[in-house]
């Protein structure tokens, strides 16, 4: 059975899994583009953000767990005990939620795709330009599947044939959710296991600290 301190430390591990996930979605060149809109789709955005706050204090409380685990305080592995609950009740509940509302999460994104679409096509803002621009560049798709576009300026340079099967951008965004949320929902189940572990190890510490203090 793993060393309890060595399990603690490992509880650092999460943390930062849910903060790198958090850096991906957020800066990845394909769901960059969804963040430069002034009406960026409010589910993912508060999502990603939450994503990268949560990690950020995981971080902390993870650094509590270890310098309990070095120092031998039980009061501070119990400290730690208690906000990893807390913290993976929340992450089961968060889980629960993304998972129940994945279709409002695309439909929330396309709504913000076709929207910044349409008001480029009526207003030809350099900044929608831009937007657009990104998206499309990130997805590799064009326009909304129409065979008139008169935005075509903002889709990804293409030649020969390539020009005539482009991918419109609503699919792009149902297929590009489709694949990231298997892997966000893979990582957020092995993150939930080694935090259990984590809270495991960390009552054995306590409990192993406690004793040898008894017997002393």
């Amino acid at each position: 059975f793993p060393c309890p301190e060595i399990g603690v430390v490992r509880s650092l591990f999460p943390c930062t899994g849910v903060l790198a996930i958090g850096l991906w979605l957020r800066f990845d060149p394909k769901t960059r583009g969804l963040f430069e809109g002034t009406e960026s789709p409010y589910v993912f955005f508060t999502g990603v953000y939450i994503l990268i706050i949560a990690g950020s204090l995981m971080m902390v409380v993870g650094f509590l767990g270890c310098c309990g685990a070095i120092q031998e305080s039980p009061c501070m592995l119990g400290l730690f005990f208690f906000f990893l609950l807390i913290i993976f009740a929340i992450e089961v509940t968060a889980g629960i939620w993304c998972f129940s509302n994945q279709s409002k999460v695309v439909d929330d994104i396309t709504q913000f795709y076709m929207e910044t679409y349409q008001n480029y096509q009526n207003t030809r803002q350099d900044t929608l330009r831009e937007t657009l621009r990104l998206i499309q560049t990130g997805l590799d798709c064009c326009g909304t599947g129409s065979v008139v576009d008169s935005a075509k300026d903002t889709c990804p340079p293409r030649d020969g044939l390539d020009s005539l099967i482009t991918k419109s951008c609503p699919d792009a965004i149902d297929e590009l959710f489709d694949s990231k949320l298997h892997i966000i929902g893979g990582l957020g189940i092995a993150t939930g296991v080694i935090m259990m572990f984590g809270m495991i190890f960390s009552m054995l510490l306590c409990c192993a600290i406690r004793k040898s203090r008894e017997i002393v």
